[in-house]
């Protein structure tokens, strides 16, 4: 019996129990479709934080108050904020003393949360403190209107620049409100200007900001007198140099000695591409892992399903071999069965991940992919869970002894 054959056996089969075998490939339609849904997830979520990320600006550094917990630069700052040793002359010591080397620029940085307010309009929304090279160091852009300037942050001034998602809701229907007077907690700021978009991701909608000078931000809205962190901007493939750079300058400033841990902790954007991307993938193999132990079972409904159809079909078995059917013909014949039920399940569950992908990016505003290597898997698994699952029922389709099948009622 060729391969041909033993097919048209099996769709037969499969057509007779229209049902039956819906009921069967469920599970491995539910089991496939999870594993490439949630695969695509982890993948969609990896690729939209590291678009996050790189908005930031090419080889930007961020130096946070607080050093790490025993050298762990995986974890992140430990107790940032506990130890402010940060200073916001400290930016201008870094740009000055090692702008001919690694360093492009520096500045301040502080960021709190507060109501804007506008007439009958208030949002509330993050406040970012920057200094004038934050445009360059993060890789913003105007829409309108213009940057604050040097002087406005050395006086203190009350000029803000709105990020798109906050101009929209104060400024519903206005595409130019520079000018206008907002008020920021209780302070009134002018509107000099509104920020090109740049998109929302997993860590939050990058336009929901409202940009001040940090002096302003630090010491009337915050009311403290030391920067959170300094963002640095590195010269091309210079970011590991210039952490080296900065590193060295601030322990020389704090007059720390050899081998005292240092009160502050540097992270180049490429550490966060790499934490990101560890994050992802032990999230991705998990889910993939919980979505897997679905397709298990279904296999294992194949398996039930499958020895009770032998049961079924044991005077169809008996008389086949009464005819000349070999044991290795009934044997393969439940065997393609049972895998081409798993490939039929497994390709209707790659239509309905494909479909829940599309579902979830388009009206959910959750990142899905759907991987082709990951569609690759679910169809290559989903058909060896066939095949494992039909090996029992085939085995004892194929010793049944026909006098005993043909005798079956």
């Amino acid at each position: 019996m060729d391969h041909r054959e033993l097919a048209s056996l099996a769709l037969l089969a499969i057509r007779r129990n229209k049902t039956r075998t819906a009921l069967t490939m469920l599970g491995i339609v539910i089991g496939v479709g999870a594993i490439i849904a949630m695969i695509g997830i982890g993948e969609g979520s990896r690729r939209a934080s590291l678009r996050l990320i790189q908005t930031m600006g090419s080889n930007t550094l961020i130096v946070f108050n607080g050093g790490s917990a025993g050298g762990n630069t995986r974890m992140g700052p430990m107790a940032i904020g506990s130890v402010e040793v940060l200073r916001e002359e400290d930016a201008a010591l870094i740009e000055q003393e090692l702008g001919g080397s690694g360093v492009a620029a520096a500045m301040p940085q502080v960021r709190t949360s507060a109501a804007a307010v506008f007439r009958n309009n208030s949002y509330v929304t993050s406040v970012q403190g920057a200094g004038t090279s934050f445009m360059r160091i993060q890789g913003w852009s105007l829409r309108v209107g213009r940057p604050f300037t040097t002087g406005e942050v050395r006086r203190e001034a009350k000029v803000c620049l709105l990020g798109t998602t906050v101009a929209t809701n104060l400024f519903p229907g206005v595409a130019d409100p520079t000018g206008q007077t907002i008020r920021i907690g209780r302070l009134p700021f002018e509107v000099i200007g509104v920020l090109e978009s740049k998109g929302a991701g997993m860590m939050g909608d990058q336009d929901d900001v409202v940009v001040a000078p940090y002096s302003t931000v630090m010491r009337k809205i915050m009311g403290r007198d030391r920067i959170q962190n300094i963002l640095v901007s590195a010269r091309e493939g210079q970011a590991a140099a210039a952490e080296r750079e900065i590193t060295a300058l601030l322990r020389q400033r704090l007059r720390l000695a050899a081998g005292e841990e240092s009160p502050f902790t540097i992270r180049k954007q490429d550490d966060l591409v790499k934490m990101m991307n560890q994050q992802a993938d032990v999230m991705t193999a998990f889910l993939a892992f919980a979505a897997g132990i679905s397709l298990i079972v279904g296999g294992i409904g194949i398996s039930n399903i499958m020895l009770v159809s032998v049961t079924d079909r044991t005077r169809e078995i008996g008389v086949r071999r009464a005819v000349g059917a070999t044991r290795r013909s009934v044997l393969l014949q439940f065997l393609v069965e049972a895998t081409l039920v798993a490939a039929l399940g497994g390709a209707a569950g790659v239509v309905l991940a494909a479909a829940a992908n599309a579902v979830m990016d388009r009206f959910f505003a959750i990142p899905a992919v759907t991987q082709p290597w990951a569609v690759a898997l679910g169809l290559g698994f989903s058909s060896v869970i066939g095949l494992a699952a039909g090996l029992l029922p085939a085995v004892k389709a194929s010793r049944l002894d026909v006098i005993d099948a043909l005798r079956h009622e």
